[in-house]
């Protein structure tokens, strides 16, 4: 079968990884960093933002619209704020105008985007271009993984640069691992916490966008709270371990198992298990990044089972700009 246009860009992400690693970021230092964006770009900043905040700088992650409309119910002291606007684009309507905002409340900005000369990096203080492949389509790929890379490096995350070789081979185990586990599987479910819930939430939109299935994105502690009720032998269940708690969430495991779901363990136990970082000693936050392209494929191929092209995927648009 001939690869689509989706599944070839993932596949040949890895060389802008190794530009991005050596690329010169600015610096980054204020009261308190807020990470803004929509879609994708939002769930990279919740990741981004817990990076921040472990390495002692504070930080949060608000959506473009909330941060333009209604910053006061997202932060009270606002001395010293950095605000930093994700945008593949660069002209994503509600993230442009975010940085609008801020820079006319006086405070610091700095665009993040993969199109040169955009409007969000004029509209900011400081700019950050990160090329990316000129073929990527609707979803976001190449584009997310070099967001969130240069994010992590901004907030101090220290990356190797056998990362990218890292996320090629999840990748690859998780394509080799998978065959038999889709059958008959329509409700998936993403869990994580810390860095790793923001990225179970960008697995959890992948897989919606890129073939039309409902899935849900939660913490692993919160699942049994009422969310677990919708668990049987349709469910498969992606589960990102994090160091710190992985004997409680390697429990949940077990009991959503018991309950007929599948499960796909990144760094811990599932029916599928795929590690990361073995004797690299990665950082929750750098697990993230290197499982990312494992859940691209992971969409795609949900997809290519489904007879689904994930190169136009229902209702959406590559930018959203608002009339």
């Amino acid at each position: 079968m001939t690869a689509t246009i989706t599944e070839t860009v993932i596949r040949r992400q890895f060389p802008y990884w190794t530009a991005a690693l050596v690329q010169e970021l600015p610096a980054v230092k204020a009261t308190t960093v807020v990470i803004i964006g929509c879609g994708t770009s939002f769930y990279l900043a919740q990741v981004i933002a817990c990076a921040f905040n472990a390495k002692g700088q504070a930080a949060l992650a608000v959506p473009g619209a909330e941060w333009a409309r209604r910053p006061e119910c997202y932060l009270a002291n606002t001395e010293g704020v950095l605000v930093i606007g994700l945008s593949r684009s660069g002209t994503t309507s509600e993230t442009v105008q975010a940085i609008e905002t801020s820079r006319a409340r006086g405070w610091r900005t700095l665009a993040v985007s993969c199109e040169p000369d955009s409007t969000i990096l004029h509209a900011a203080d400081q700019a950050l271009y990160l090329p990316t492949d000129p073929s990527e389509g609707i979803v976001m790929s190449v584009s997310a993984s070099l967001m969130l890379l240069a994010g992590l490096r901004m907030a101090g995350v220290s990356l190797q640069q056998t990362i990218p070789m890292q996320a090629a081979a999840s990748m690859a185990a998780l394509e080799a691992g998978i065959v038999g586990l889709l059958h008959g599987r329509s409700h998936f479910v993403y869990l994580g916490a810390g860095p790793n819930y923001g990225m179970a939430t960008e697995g959890c939109l992948k897989l919606q966008e890129m073939s039309i299935s409902y899935s849900q994105a939660f913490h692993p502690m919160e699942y049994r709270h009422g969310p677990v009720s919708l668990i049987d032998d349709t469910s498969l269940v992606v589960m990102l371990y994090s160091a710190a708690t992985a004997t409680e969430e390697a429990a949940v495991v077990a009991e959503l198992q018991a309950k007929g779901a599948v499960v796909i363990g990144f760094n811990g136990p599932g029916d599928l298990r795929i590690d990361l970082g073995q004797g690299l000693g990665l950082s929750d936050d750098a697990n993230a990044l290197a499982c990312l392209p494992a859940l691209q494929m992971l969409g795609e191929l949900v997809a290519l089972s489904k007879g689904i092209n994930s190169e136009a995927p229902r209702h959406l648009s590559k930018v959203v700009v608002l009339q």
